[in-house]
């Protein structure tokens, strides 16, 4: 062929698929679209294989839709149009395989056939001189559902078209019946056996109204199809007709069945049957209130026995502590001079003394209380540094310092000395209690310790302190015991606010007249004497382990309790 004729040819179907398609864009607002794409397919296909031996397969586009148990047609064909007589011709599933009718060699071929379609399909033929071809299938089944494929092949050119079929069923129904009253109401069943797809199941009264169903429930048998039932109760008596449709959601086919329910079929609310329900609940009520009130009662006993077996419990608990606690005495006033321990139990083995103190003694910048039970500092007195550092300076230093008017000799004495630490701001406070001899030298600076005659514990600095060393307490005593004892020639201290021992000098020798002795320094600090007749609180019933230091000793000791636990 000449080239220029070619290109002349070329151009002018170029030049007619654009002035066609121009024509088709001002028919879209009048042509179907499926139609128009057809056309124009159509169309592009001519247009290619103008002066070409090529060829496509076309099927349709929509879903071919078909009853079940019915026949249908599964169509193709070529375009161009031209005779297919010649041409290898297969439809199958989704594997090329799956043949479900093949057509070669002017025959049918049946060996490739797939058994479900042996016997129902067949070729329709009378235009494969057009290109025009299609397979009946009779007896449509549920399973032939589905994607297909039309295959044409003509000498070393093939081609193939996708086509799909949806086959429905109908089935019978619905069916309507009334299955009884239920509650308040009458209770309706619908039915429906061998549809495909699953249909659309509605209740409507007759005014139309959707009505819900109460429950659906669906089954499938070994063909595929659906099996329906419906439920429904109708209380209200004014909707004495009710209908029930399925309708088929592909093919849009709808089945109704309607029925009547007679008033005299809803259930009536008798009297007797009113008074009975208001009877039983009166009666539900009382019996529940009798219920409560046992229970009520029940719990209340339980609680007073509980309570009664508590008090009891603690009155035991009481009694075996106080015959504990008689033991544990009767054992210490065996042995009480070895026990450091019990305070209270330990002035039941001392005499109470009524300390006042001695204006005669006081140092003249100390002040007394009118009953002479409490001595303070002046606040103008002058406020004396560490005694040991003046003295390493050689200046001379005094001691604040008072003594009881009481004097002993014989016998076993204790009083209770109360420390008020003040809080101003100076040097920090200092005191001393305890006992000293009249032969004791108290003039100016001195020190005291039991080798100048002086048994004391002082509080300097914050640290407790016993010449000539410190000592190791939980807690700085506000309240203390002084325990004389002249018989065994012991001196000891105790935390009267929690009984526990503070410090004892042991194997004393004493010379001369004993006197209660009380030194302080430091603004806002004074003692008090307490009464014999005042009681400590807070005692322990057994002292806890607190660290004893003995002269006699020279170490620390652990105070285990006296009696094993």
């Amino acid at each position: 062929m000449d080239p220029i004729f070619v290109f002349t040819l070329a151009t002018f179907r170029t030049l007619l698929c654009v002035i066609l398609l121009s024509a088709l864009g001002k028919m879209v607002g009048f042509l179907d679209l499926s139609l128009l794409r057809d056309f124009f397919s159509l169309l592009l296909l001519q247009v290619s294989m103008w002066g070409s031996d090529s060829f496509l397969v076309i099927s349709p586009s929509e879903p071919i839709v078909a009853m079940l148990g019915m026949d249908t047609v599964l169509p193709c064909h070529v375009s161009p149009a031209m005779s297919a007589e010649n041409m290898e011709l297969r439809w199958f599933r989704s594997e090329f395989s799956e043949a479900v009718y093949v057509y070669q060699d002017g025959m049918e071929q049946v060996g490739e056939q797939l058994v479900d379609f042996k016997g129902r399909a067949e070729l329709v033929k009378d235009y494969i001189t057009e290109g025009r071809v299609s397979v009946r299938i009779y007896s449509l089944r549920i399973s032939d559902s589905g994607i297909y494929k039309c295959f044409f092949k003509k000498g070393s050119e093939f081609q193939e078209a996708t086509l799909e079929l949806k086959v429905i069923g109908l089935g019978s129904g619905p069916h309507v019946f009334m299955v009884g009253p239920e509650g308040t109401g009458i209770r309706l069943t619908c039915t429906g056996k061998r549809w495909f797809p699953q249909p659309e199941v509605q209740w409507k009264d007759a005014m139309g109204e959707k009505i819900p169903s109460l429950s659906e429930v669906e089954t499938q048998d070994d063909d595929g199809l659906f099996q329906i039932e419906a439920s429904l109760i109708v209380r209200d008596s004014s909707k004495r007709e009710v209908s029930c449709s399925m309708k088929n959601p592909f093919f849009g086919q709808e089945q109704v069945e309607t029925i009547s329910i007679p008033e005299s079929f809803f259930p009536r609310t008798s009297p007797w049957m009113t008074a009975f329900a208001v009877t039983f609940i009166i009666l539900g009520i009382f019996l529940g209130a009798v219920v409560f009130l046992a229970w009520k009662e029940r719990q209340e006993k339980k609680r007073t026995q509980e309570a009664q077996a508590e008090k009891e419990k603690e009155s035991k608990d009481k009694e075996s502590l106080e015959k504990e606690l008689g033991r544990r005495k009767q054992l210490y006033q065996q042995d009480w001079r070895k026990a450091k321990l019990y305070a209270d139990w330990r002035k039941e083995q001392f005499e109470a003394v009524a300390v006042t103190l001695d204006p005669d003694t006081a140092h003249h910048n100390l002040i007394l209380s009118e009953n002479r039970k409490q001595v303070s500092l002046m606040g103008n007195a002058p406020q004396n540094c560490d005694a040991s550092v003046r003295q390493g300076q050689g200046e001379s230093e005094t001691i604040f310092s008072v003594l009881g008017q009481n004097c002993f000799t014989t016998g076993r004495h204790y009083w209770e000395i109360e420390v008020n630490i003040g809080t101003e701001v100076g040097l920090e406070p200092r005191w001393a209690v305890g006992v000293c001899s009249d032969t004791a030298e108290r003039n100016g600076w001195f020190v005291e310790s039991p080798e100048k005659n002086f048994w004391v514990i002082a509080y300097n600095k914050g640290v407790l302190i016993s010449r000539p060393e410190s000592l190791s307490l939980r807690q700085h005593p506000q309240r203390i015991g002084v325990f004389l004892d002249l018989e065994d020639k012991d001196v000891s201290f105790y935390n009267m606010v929690d009984g526990s021992h503070i410090y004892s000098f042991t194997g004393i020798t004493f010379y001369g007249t004993l006197h209660p002795y009380l030194s302080l320094q430091g603004a806002g600090t004074y003692v008090t004497i307490c009464s014999a007749s005042d009681d400590t609180e807070n005692y322990p019933e057994s002292s806890p382990k607190t660290h004893l230091k003995s002269r006699d000793m020279g170490v620390a000791q652990e105070a285990n309790p006296l009696l094993p636990p």
